[in-house]
């Protein structure tokens, strides 16, 4: 998916966990409590069935998203809390 400059996927719900890898530029994210999060190129979010979240970009943000019932991207990716 692509994010333009100035532009912010709305406030929804992950019907099942959600990957989201950056590909190109950079930009942030939220989780449920709609905090920013800043996220470029390398890094990735992962949101789990039925959390809230959003996204967006203020230069334009590229990013894979990986959908599945079975995502477990800590059996290949270092996990990074955000407090």
């Amino acid at each position: 998916m692509y994010i333009d400059g100035e532009g912010t996927v709305g406030y929804h719900e992950a019907p099942i966990p959600q990957l989201f890898i950056v590909v190109e530029g950079e930009g942030w994210v939220t989780g449920e409590d709609q905090k920013r999060i800043s996220i470029k190129r390398g890094e990735a979010a992962m949101w789990e069935k039925g959390e809230w979240h959003t996204s967006g970009s203020e230069e334009g943000m590229a990013a894979i998203v990986i959908q599945s019932e079975a995502l477990q991207p800590e059996e290949f990716m270092e996990v990074k809390e955000h407090a």
